[in-house]
């Protein structure tokens, strides 16, 4: 008899793009310490693995106002994770943290006070970050190039896992008749010199419970996914649809063999949103008014401005596409946000076509385009929808990102959660004293500087 794969589930804290609709009557602070607790306590009390929080440098900008697109507002991830400690017992608690303007000795020092705090539960989600409009938020500024971002980054954790390796496990030893707190003898001095890191001294922090922090990686570029095959324990992946999320994991199994890593070493979580209606039909018509929130009319424009690269405030936005061509010679008038468009006239090119088939309104045809992969249906749908997904290994399970905060997760954890558990696919309590990589699944043991599994 087979043993079925166990979903896994991560809680994404609203606040990132148009997904939040911060307008809604139920919607409270982005920043208020009892937003992150309600929502924390509320994917504990779902038995979520771990709980994910984004972070922006800056605020971004767009024809020089403030882009309220993102929820204003990015208080400190680490801080916001270190009061979470505090009140949840069992969650992982995973922070995006940028290897480009970071310092890898206070990162790794932070990242491992965290495993502390935690007693085992912290996760480094690594990203990069390459333009200059963050970049001037720094001493270093935006100098790097996208390439240059992952060579810094692949040294960046090279180095701070062997910060995390330099005690070794039984460093402090607490005798009181010798005096002796720490034995020096086994703790290592960093001596590191590479292209971009110089660094030596001894690490202050004793090791952590997990030694490492487990780590997460969301880059989706050539070089995003090799450094997930590389370094990474979860991937928290935008390939939603069935199809493209297999053929993600297939590609991520064939670089993770080319560094001798085994498919079963990394878990492949997308992002993925959910709308829940007691039919098929209410969770559709529910779906269409939640979008429609989301797509506002001035995100609307907004959106198209940043493909056009032109001020399209003056067109209607129940009114057809701009006949303007994109503007690919100006500087962007979007500051701060990644530009995923390589082709703009390509694209509105595309738009022009979808538009004129289906007779679309420019905001019918962002709300149409814009719309990523999720799960909308009854709670018996979408729980056999996600463990389908699973069990033919399309992903390992999802980061779930509700469209309110801090409520928005109440509704999945309380209908879904419960068919997920009697299909016998998803845990029902925690392992007492579980860290997040026990939590995850993974191996209790984790790869050193040059990715040897100890």
């Amino acid at each position: 008899m087979s043993t079925k794969r166990q979903v896994h589930l991560a809680a994404h804290f609203p606040g990132v793009n148009n997904t939040t609709v911060w307008s809604d009557d139920r919607a409270e602070s982005q920043i208020a310490f009892s937003s992150f607790e309600h929502f924390a306590r509320n994917a504990e009390r779902g038995r979520f693995d771990f709980l994910f929080l984004a972070e922006g440098l800056r605020l971004r900008e767009q024809k020089g106002r403030v882009h309220d697109l993102d929820v204003v507002g990015r208080p400190n991830t680490l801080a916001v994770l270190a009061a979470l400690a505090g009140v949840t017992s069992h969650i992982g608690l995973v922070g995006t943290l940028s290897a480009t303007f970071n310092e890898p000795v206070e990162l790794a020092k932070q990242l491992a006070t965290l495993d502390h705090l935690t007693e085992g539960r912290a996760g480094w989600n690594v990203v990069t970050s390459s333009d200059a409009f963050h970049g001037a938020n720094f001493r270093r500024g935006g100098f790097l190039d996208h390439a240059d971002r992952y060579t810094r980054a692949a040294e960046f954790v090279e180095l701070a896992r062997e910060l995390w390796d330099s005690w070794q496990p039984d460093a402090v030893v607490a005798d009181v008749t010798s005096g002796v707190y720490a034995e020096r003898s086994r703790i290592r001095d960093v001596d590191h010199h590479g292209p971009q890191f110089d660094v030596t001294g001894t690490f202050p922090v004793p090791r952590s419970p997990q030694r490492h922090p487990v780590l997460v990686q969301a880059g989706d570029s050539d070089e995003g996914r090799d450094l997930a095959a590389a370094q990474a324990e979860v991937v928290f992946s935008l390939h939603t649809e069935f199809e493209d999320a297999r053929r993600f994991s297939d590609d991520l199994a064939a670089r993770l063999e080319r560094v001798g890593r085994s498919r079963d070493e990394l878990l492949v979580l997308p992002g993925a949103t959910f709308t829940l209606g007691d039919t098929r039909a209410d969770a559709e018509e529910r779906s269409r008014a939640i979008r429609r929130a989301q797509v506002s009319p001035a995100t609307a424009i907004a959106f198209l401005e940043q493909v056009w690269n032109r001020d399209l405030s003056s067109y209607d936005v129940d009114g057809p596409l701009p006949e303007v061509e994109p503007d690919v010679d100006a500087d962007t008038i979007t500051r701060g946000r990644v530009r995923h468009v390589r082709d703009p006239r390509a694209v509105v090119q595309t738009w022009r076509e979808q538009a004129a088939a289906d007779r679309l309104s420019i905001r019918e045809l962002v709300i149409r385009v814009s719309t990523r992969g999720g799960f909308v249906g009854t709670p018996t749908s979408i729980a056999a929808e996600i463990d389908r997904y699973v069990q033919e290994r399309a992903t390992d399970g999802f980061v779930v990102v509700p469209h309110t905060n801090p409520y928005g997760l109440n509704e999945f954890v309380d209908s879904v959660v419960p068919l997920l558990q009697e299909r016998g696919v998803y845990r029902e309590q925690y392992e007492d004293g579980a860290t997040l990589r026990e939590t995850l699944g993974l191996s209790g043991r984790v790869r050193d500087r040059q990715g040897v599994l100890a």
